[in-house]
Parts: structure tokens; sequence; C-alpha cells
């Protein structure tokens, strides 16, 4: 298998795992401290989304920290097809959630003129936000996880 950046147990696939778990961690955090994001479904599965996403991006990211640590190579075709699928997987739920919750944005503040929620849309962008630079971070290492898996 190859090695290039990105792969599990570097330093940059570390940093994407980290990236993804705060972005996500980010936009879970200015969701939940909005009021009322509970009476809307999309706004409820961006959290439970992101939330996958924290779980699925610590873990890789302890698994990184770990073979970093300890000098290992994490390129067993097996472990590679793993993180494939729980890569591709978790930027798909992503990538929903965050254009659900981004066309609710949208209606809240445009299409109705002006948001009447006040911070609270200020709240719904920067969440809605989070979650696309989280799964922009996820589309990067599900690639990057593919390509390691063809070139194995």
């Amino acid at each position: 298998m190859k090695d290039f950046p990105g792969v599990p147990g570097t330093w940059t696939g570390l940093v994407l795992r980290i990236s993804q778990c705060l972005f996500a961690a980010g936009s879970i955090a200015s969701m939940a401290t909005s009021s009322n994001f509970f009476s809307v479904t999309s706004f409820c599965y961006l959290i439970a989304s992101m939330g996958l996403q924290v779980m699925w991006s610590f873990g890789l990211a302890f698994l990184d920290a770990y073979a970093l640590v300890k000098k290992k190579v994490l390129h067993n075709p097996v472990l590679v097809s793993l993180f494939v699928v729980g890569d591709w997987v978790t930027a798909t739920l992503s990538l929903a959630a965050a254009s659900a919750s981004a066309g609710i944005t949208v209606l809240y503040y445009s299409d109705f003129g002006d948001c009447e929620f006040g911070k609270e849309c200020q709240k719904y962008q920067i969440s809605v936000v989070l979650a696309f630079l989280s799964w922009i971070m996820i589309a990067t290492s599900s690639l990057i996880m593919f390509w390691l898996l063809a070139a194995g």
C-alpha cells in the first residue's frame, strides 16, 4: 500500500480526524445552545449525524495517535476497508444533514424575509457552516481511504 498524506497513522491523518471531530462538535454545540432546535426535524437529524461523526472521528483520531506513538502501520486491507465504509457512511449522513439544515436555515433567514428568532438564526447558520466544514474534512478522508484501498 502507498504512503501519502492523510492515510491512517500519519500526522496529516490525525489532523484530518481531529478537525472532523472539532467541526462536528462545534456544530452540535451551536445547534444545541439554541432554544428551539428540537422543533425542526432536520436540526435534530443534524445533531444525530454530527454526534455519530464526533464518535467516529474521535475513535479514528485515537487510533491514529496510537499508531503514531507506537510507530505502527495501519494499512491492513481489512482495516482500510472498514475505514472506507465508515467514512463513506458518515460522509453521506453528514452531507444529508447539513444540506437539510441549510435548506431550513435559508427558509427561515431569506424566504421568510428576516429571521424572527434573532440570535437563534445566527446559531443555526454557524451550526450549518461547521457541519459543512466537517463534511469537507470527512469527504477528504473518505477519498484518501478509498485511494489507499485501491492502491493496495
